[in-house]
């Protein structure tokens, strides 16, 4: 499983891929996790290195640590961590899990080729 290629500039400043076609949103994704917990870290450096891999210049992460900002748990919905979760583009996901399957979680960002 392997990310969509890159985007590049095009003529005018205006994103675009490889073929020429206007580059897809910007990704808004939250990870939520709890401390600085092996699983919390896993996480992150995971979800991180596979935003900067695959999306990369096109991504907002947000690390959200609910024992620091436990009010934030009920807005999202979140009962389980870690969680991340798509805001943008469209439809909204939630990924659930230390974030070890690369694979599911590409397809569900919708940026696997």
């Amino acid at each position: 499983m392997r990310c969509n290629p890159a985007r590049t500039e095009g003529p005018g400043g205006a994103m675009e891929d490889p073929e020429g076609r206007p580059a897809p949103e910007r990704y808004v994704l939250r990870l939520y996790v709890a401390g600085l917990t092996p699983r919390s870290t896993r996480a992150i450096e995971r979800i991180r290195a596979l935003c900067e891999r695959c999306l990369a210049g096109r991504f907002d992460l947000t690390i959200i640590d609910l024992y620091l900002q436990p009010e934030a748990a009920r807005p999202a919905q979140v009962v389980v961590l870690p969680t991340l979760v798509k805001q943008a583009p469209s439809p909204k996901r939630l990924f659930i899990g230390d974030m070890t399957d690369e694979k599911k979680i590409l397809l569900g960002l919708n940026i696997a080729s």
